[in-house]
């Protein structure tokens, strides 16, 4: 579900910004407004929201995953959600290059993780609700790949 809702509020927000945008509609511009919300929203502030949850509501969040709570690896799993929100929320102010490395480390990241709740799936059957749903193949996988495909397109296309 907070998959859903981070990509609800950067559809909200491209929507926005693309039909009060006096910038000519043309592809590199809006793959440029589509790629900026989603590195600051669902990069930036769903980082800086599954840090909040790994670090100070762990035990909960471990249940949803189908992990034993208490264990001390959800805290390093916060860290690193808070270094991919705060580099998404640097695409803000740094662009170029910069997209491209939050991009690739997020992607990295992200498809990292869809590997591990596919091996839980495969040799523990878990399929806890953020384990095996809407998490790995929307938010670990598909999400990841769609911001590199655009970040390729996006470098492909001359100013």
């Amino acid at each position: 579900m907070f998959t859903l809702i981070m990509l609800a509020i950067s559809l909200a927000a491209i929507a926005i910004n693309i039909a009060l945008s006096k910038k000519p509609r043309t592809p590199r511009n809006i793959i440029e407004i589509i790629l900026l919300y989603l590195l600051v929203i669902n990069v930036g502030l769903g980082g800086l929201i599954a840090f909040y949850g790994h670090a100070f509501r762990s035990d909960e969040i471990a249940r949803s995953i189908g992990w034993q709570p208490g264990s001390p690896f959800q805290y390093e799993i916060a860290i690193a959600n808070l270094s991919y929100g705060i580099l998404g929320l640097l695409c803000l102010w740094l662009r170029k290059d910069f997209w491209l490395a939050a991009g690739v480390g997020t992607a990295i990241f992200g498809l990292g993780a869809a590997a591990g709740h596919i091996r839980d799936i495969l040799l523990y059957h878990n399929f806890a609700p953020n384990n095996a749903g809407l998490i790995l193949w929307f938010g670990d996988i598909f999400m990841p790949l769609f911001m590199l495909s655009l970040l390729l397109v996006y470098r492909s296309l001359r100013e």
